[in-house]
């Protein structure tokens, strides 16, 4: 493995890479007749790696780029994307990674807020990024990929051409619920750190030395692909097959035919491959094991018995390097166990006034390295925004958001985040935990749940429901659905309102986007198609 101390920067770390691992294949894309890229394939060694990161380097370098500038990457999935990143990194550009998917005024916001110079974007997408480009109040140049010849000369000179560790490597922008997305500012040492910790885990996610294939769908503007699994692949001479996006029906064609022996699951698409017929490679593989966060733990043990390895929960955010993962027996199989404490991340469970709460009871995750430095390994900070930051950190400790439960044994389980916590009537009631069993009933193709407004009790319960059938009878499928919540769960969690929808908004790493169900200014119930069941809410005779 490649070392990397406090110091390193992630082109002196890139280079002494290529140097170690020459012939080995840092980057793969699977064979796809249908992409309009690569559609033959392609691998791409450290070596060439490395002779076209210096032709990058050359040419930014001659146009004037260099520390103090930042530049947006529009480059889908496609490993010109990290070839880029290296490049700039080197010359300590900093990357700010765009979403294809964004529209007009959500690009602007960006190009504003991290005060781009330059964009470099693929020609299938030119359009929609010049279009960004007049809605924002700056006026970055903006390259093609494919033209790269004429990249335009920076308008103002870099401050230098040698980053630090410190220097900021990227800016990627968080999901925003309310408000704009803040964007989390990650430097040479936070990323290559990242790679370090994700490489050392050991125990059921021990990675070797250039023989491993990790296998990511998702997308490279997020800290999974773009900066976790990537470096930690770098750092010990391993291979990333990176897809364009996940789809479930080349999904066992990709992996078998990559032959990755690492793969990244997130969010639905552990109850999609399940749902999926029989195929021939869902047990002819080389897969050792799965990484994913936030899957239903009522389908776990099932996922394992089928496609015959480990799926090892894992909880991470953008905002700090040190994913927990349950990876060291007694896992938690059948529940969302994240694994515990250890050093260099350091646990508090808290209520809402930053009182430890004993274990058992749920409660905010705090996390810290250490007393000594506790922000070591973390984020450098939300761009523009220091109050922010200093509010994630109060009392020295960064507050993640998330609700958890610890066992005695210290064995950490994810509940939801707080903004998914619907209070009722004094009860806390873990959105996550009622859409996990709603997506075990044969009806529910997809499902969100999420607290509305109640005149007497707070909050009620709303499901938000696409049906596997369109045609069923959608009054007798509501009411068997909320037979069954009451039938295993208490009674207080079951929906009082159920939605019938054809769709739930999802982002590319296949979180719903509940914001997107309806708009601001409407109140979920009064939606056509509303089902009232909340007369059904009764507490059971004892």
């Amino acid at each position: 493995m490649i070392a990397s101390d406090d110091d390193s920067t992630i082109g002196e770390t890139f280079f002494r890479a290529a140097a170690e691992f020459a012939h080995n294949v840092l980057l793969a894309v699977p064979a796809n007749p249908a992409r309009h890229y690569h559609p033959q394939g392609i691998e791409i060694s450290y070596r060439s790696a490395a002779e076209r990161v210096r032709e990058l380097m050359r040419r930014y370098r001659d146009a004037g780029y260099g520390v103090g500038h930042s530049v947006g990457l529009l480059l889908e999935n496609r490993p010109e994307h990290f070839l880029h990143k290296l490049a700039l990194n080197a010359l300590g550009v900093c990357c700010v990674p765009l979403n294809p998917d964004h529209r007009a005024r959500e690009l602007a916001y960006v190009i504003d807020h991290a005060a781009l110079d330059l964009l470099v974007v693929v020609s299938n997408l030119e359009a929609q990024l010049r279009s960004g480009i007049a809605e924002s109040k700056r006026r970055p140049a903006l390259v093609p990929c494919e033209g790269f010849d004429a990249l335009p000369r920076a308008a103002r000179s870099a401050d230098s051409t040698t980053p630090t560790a410190a220097s900021a490597a990227s800016v990627l922008y968080t999901s925003g619920t309310t408000g704009n997305p803040k964007g989390c500012v990650l430097s040479h040492g936070y990323e290559l750190a990242a790679g370090a910790w994700y490489a050392t885990r050991g125990g059921m996610a021990s990675f070797g030395e250039g023989s491993e294939r990790l296998f990511n769908p998702f997308p490279l503007y997020h800290v999974n692909a773009g900066i976790f699994s990537f470096f930690c692949v770098m750092l010990k001479g391993n291979c990333q097959v990176q897809t364009d996006r996940f789809q479930a029906s080349r999904w066992w064609t990709e992996v078998y035919e990559s032959r990755a022996t690492v793969v990244h699951v997130l969010g639905v698409v552990m109850p999609v491959l399940l749902n999926l017929p029989a195929h021939p490679h869902e047990r002819d593989h080389a897969v050792r094991f799965a990484i994913g966060g936030g899957g239903e733990p009522q389908r776990h043990a099932a996922f394992e018995q089928r496609f015959g390895f480990p799926l090892l929960e894992i909880w991470g955010m953008t905002e700090m390097v040190r994913a927990l993962i349950d990876c060291h027996p007694p896992r938690g199989v059948g529940t969302r166990a994240i694994g515990r404490a250890q050093p260099g991340v350091e646990v508090r469970v808290v209520d809402d006034h930053d009182t430890d709460l004993a274990d058992g009871t749920p409660g905010e995750l705090l996390v810290r390295h250490s007393a000594a430095t506790p922000r070591k390994g973390f984020f450098s900070g939300y761009l523009h925004d220091a109050a922010a930051t200093e509010a994630a950190w109060r009392g020295g400790w960064f507050h993640t958001g998330d609700v958890v439960v610890r066992d005695p044994d210290g064995l950490l389980h994810f509940v939801d985040r707080r903004k998914n916590v619907i209070r009722r009537s004094g009860e806390n009631i873990a959105a996550a935990e009622v859409e996990a069993l709603l997506q075990t009933h044969p009806l529910v193709q997809e499902v969100a749940v999420l607290g509305v407004p109640d005149e007497l009790r707070e909050q009620e319960v709303l499901a938000c429901i696409v049906l596997k059938d369109e045609a069923a009878d959608r009054a007798a499928a509501v009411r068997t659905l909320v037979d069954f919540c009451h039938d295993k769960l208490a009674y207080y969690k079951a929906p009082g309102w159920v939605w019938l929808t054809d769709h739930i908004p999802m982002t590319p790493m296949q979180k719903i986007q509940k914001h997107h169900l309806f708009a601001p200014d409407v109140d979920p119930r009064t939606a056509p198609g509303m089902f009232d069941m909340r007369s059904l809410k009764k507490r059971a005779a004892r």
